[in-house]
């Protein structure tokens, strides 16, 4: 029954057209009631929000302070103060020896615990940026981090229980993931970081990431590629935040030239507001052979994003001979997989494209905020997702529309997809092979190029053998060539084919 009716029932006495008079003013009054109730609702929400970020900042901040004392105790990176290169808050920060931030997969030896070495990297310090007090924050805008793969090409030092995300490349006390956090949160808070990763990895990262909260940590049950787990989290975020502009950066890439790199991201923010779906294209140094490519179209004239352009094509990537004419013409940039755009917008594009996918991932971020029904829609649904990367599902067919941007940057950038692009970022002396570990445990004599891992703490002697990848891991030995080390996955496969699943 309506409320008319019912004040209209329940007093004989007064005539129905004043009935209805009475009514209608009541029912005006009930409304204006309701709606200062739900307002008041959703300035608390707020408040309680604010204020949550609040105590994660305060946290960050004792942090840094405490550790940034700490670090000092063994003296503060390029010889300042600690207070002002705060140190960040993670744990692990000092300078290794050994790629792995844990000792416990596998146990490293080393020569010295004792020594502090530090070991500059062609990449620089990630962990620092050009502008460490400068409010960089943009309102609305949330990063996510897909945090997948086993890192195959790296085998023997990467296993999927432990891939090349959770290990510190370049012996500076960070992963590859903390290394992505550092370099992100200038641009965003904790409260506006995401991680999307597999139930194998959630422990490794919350240890690695004590500042990621937990309800920003996504966990797929299994591998679907990259359009699923950045779908997931778009879906969940657009619930939460239906204006949020999101960020898709991976976890196990290697950036140089931090300002650049954030302020190339800064500017896809402001184009993504155009609703466009906007990637970073990365000026090729050499034409590779192991990345995507991205053909450049028009300008678009934006005042806020004077670099940006349309996107004209994506190219998979080519042979040797049309990488060449590639970079020849100067009208392309690498594919990096970071993409930028409003979640409303990546989900409209997906439900045009890939509509069943969508409307499995819609279905799952309905239920993500009950624990119990969400782990059943999940299993219902997860299994049937395609398997399949973004720039297939959405990318592709919307820039053959006119749907996506780029923003060109001049940031290094490497996906350290095998252990030869590992190498190159790598300090060495000239003619000599690039050492990850312990160098007093390797030695040479006539040695050129290659690689070096001595990871099982033996002593490694080389003579007269050049560009060679030798990984000594406690259970495994790898021997191949720079030449070959994209195909280490091979042996990856034929490894797992012939019963040694256990030590991949």
């Amino acid at each position: 029954m309506s409320l008319t009716g019912l004040f209209a029932s329940s007093d004989p006495s007064h005539p129905p057209s004043h009935a209805a008079d009475s009514n209608g003013q009541i029912e005006a009054m009930f409304q204006q009631i309701m709606h200062a109730v739900h307002k008041s609702h959703r300035d608390i929400s707020e408040l309680r929000q604010e204020c949550a970020e609040l105590r994660m900042a305060n946290a960050s901040l004792e942090r840094q302070v405490r550790e940034g004392l700490q670090y000092n105790i063994y003296g503060s990176r390029n010889g300042t103060p600690g207070f002002m290169t705060p140190a960040p808050p993670s744990p692990q920060l000092r300078p290794k020896l050994s790629p792995f931030l844990s000792h416990s997969i596998p146990a490293i030896t080393t020569s010295s615990h004792d020594a502090v070495y530090h070991r500059p990297s062609p990449l620089g310090e990630n962990t620092l940026t050009a502008f460490p007090f400068g409010n960089r924050d943009i309102p609305g805008f949330y990063v996510v981090i897909p945090a997948g793969g086993a890192g195959t090409r790296l085998w023997p030092l990467s296993r999927e229980g432990h891939p090349k995300f959770l290990l510190d490349l370049t012996l500076k006390g960070r992963s590859l993931i903390q290394a992505t956090w550092d370099r992100l949160i200038p641009l965003t808070s904790a409260a506006r970081t995401t991680v999307v990763a597999g139930p194998g990895h959630v422990k490794s990262i919350r240890d690695q990431l004590p500042d990621l909260l937990p309800h920003n940590l996504f966990c797929e049950p299994g591998p679907k590629d990259s359009m699923a787990a950045i779908g997931l989290a778009a879906a969940v975020l657009a619930l939460r935040d239906p204006d949020a502009v999101i960020g898709s950066f991976a976890a196990d890439h290697m950036i140089s030239g931090d300002d650049a790199f954030l302020s190339a991201v800064a500017e896809a923010v402001e184009v993504a507001r155009k609703d466009y779906l906007v990637t970073i294209g990365i000026a090729p140094s050499h034409p590779s052979t192991g990345f995507g490519y991205i053909r450049l179209g028009e300008k678009l004239g934006m005042k806020e994003a004077p670099n940006a352009r349309l996107v004209s094509s994506f190219k998979e990537k080519p042979d040797a001979r049309t990488a060449a004419q590639y970079i020849g013409t100067g009208a392309y940039r690498w594919n990096a997989g970071m993409f930028v755009t409003k979640a409303t917008v990546l989900l409209d594009l997906l439900k045009e494209y890939k509509p069943d996918l969508a409307s499995g991932l819609l279905k799952i971020a309905a239920a993500w905020d009950d624990e119990d029904l969400r782990d059943t829609v999940l299993s219902e649904v997860w299994p049937t997702l395609e398997k399949i990367p973004i720039d297939n599902a959405v990318a592709e067919p919307a820039a053959a529309e006119g749907r996506v941007a780029v923003v060109p940057a001049t940031f290094g950038w490497d996906d350290v997809g095998d252990f030869s692009s590992l190498a190159d970022l790598l300090p060495a002396e000239a003619n000599q092979p690039r050492i990850l570990g312990d160098s007093h445990l390797v030695l040479t004599e006539q040695v050129a190029g290659g690689i070096v891992v001595p990871g099982s703490g033996r002593l490694i002697a080389c003579l007269g053998v050049d560009d060679l990848v030798i990984v000594d891991m406690p259970d495994t030995l790898l021997v191949t060539t720079r030449a070959r080390s994209q195909e280490v996955k091979r042996l990856v496969k034929r490894a797992r084919d012939a019963g040694w699943k256990q030590l991949l």
